[in-house]
């Protein structure tokens, strides 16, 4: 069995795969991490190496701990990747990204795929037909687009996500949830384009902590899957080890 962990700011997702399937899937608050991982490797003793993406956030104690449980895999700039990196400043991939790239070489290994990973920002990456690793964008996900409203004016509020009833907004409020909700659709519409015009029968995967909300406001076809990023660490963890 593989433990899978993506440990951010405040959240850490946990996974566990038995043979490739996924079995555990679990959210935990960082600081109450150190107690929860011991119930991980209490509940599955079967766990016999573990991936971390990360890792910065997590306490030496805590690292200490998956070593004692389990032959323990970082995920970083030097980790061994499957798929050619033609990115001009490989040291600089967030491992996020590398993770995504390498579920997408899997998931599609006969095709051209773009995996949009909408969370604290919008990323996309773009893998070839041939497992070429290319780039793709960066910008800012839905809460950051609120947030720089709010935090870089003197009068506009701070608003939580909601769906827009109509593009043309009739109070500030309903203004800033139509430049958001509609904005964010809209470039990421757009960005599909662009890649579908230079790559024939592009397959689409729409991940993160915002896909589900989107998906259904796209009018592109995509295919969401919200497990993308974990899927993508434990076939890291297969791949260095060996």
């Amino acid at each position: 069995m593989n433990l899978v962990i993506d440990c951010g700011n405040t959240i850490v997702k946990t996974a566990i795969f038995d043979s490739g399937t996924l079995i555990f899937y679990e959210k935990i608050e960082l600081n109450d991490f150190s107690k929860n991982i011991k119930e991980i490797f209490d509940g599955f003793p079967e766990i016999s190496n573990t991936i971390v993406s990360s890792v910065g956030f997590l306490s030496k104690k805590d690292m200490a701990v998956i070593s004692l449980f389990s032959n323990l895999y970082v995920l970083d700039d030097t980790s061994k990747v499957p798929f050619k990196n033609s990115y001009a400043t490989p040291k600089t991939l967030g491992v996020d990204r590398i993770a995504l790239t390498t579920s997408a070489f899997y998931y599609n290994p006969k095709g051209s795929t773009l995996v949009i990973d909408a969370g604290t920002c919008v990323t996309y990456d773009m893998v070839t037909d041939l497992g070429e690793y290319l780039g793709g964008a960066i910008s800012p996900g839905i809460t950051m687009r609120y947030r720089a409203m709010h935090e870089h004016t003197s009068g506009l509020p701070l608003l939580e996500t909601k769906d827009s009833i109509d593009f043309i907004g009739n109070s500030t409020e309903t203004s800033m949830h139509s430049g958001v909700v509609n904005g964010i659709c809209n470039e990421i519409d757009g960005v599909i384009n662009q890649y579908v015009s230079r790559f024939e029968d592009l397959t689409v995967i729409l991940t993160g902590g915002d896909a589900q909300f989107l998906a259904k406001r796209l009018k592109n076809t995509i295919f969401a899957n919200s497990k993308f990023l974990l899927e993508g660490l434990n076939y890291l963890l297969e791949y260095n080890k060996h």
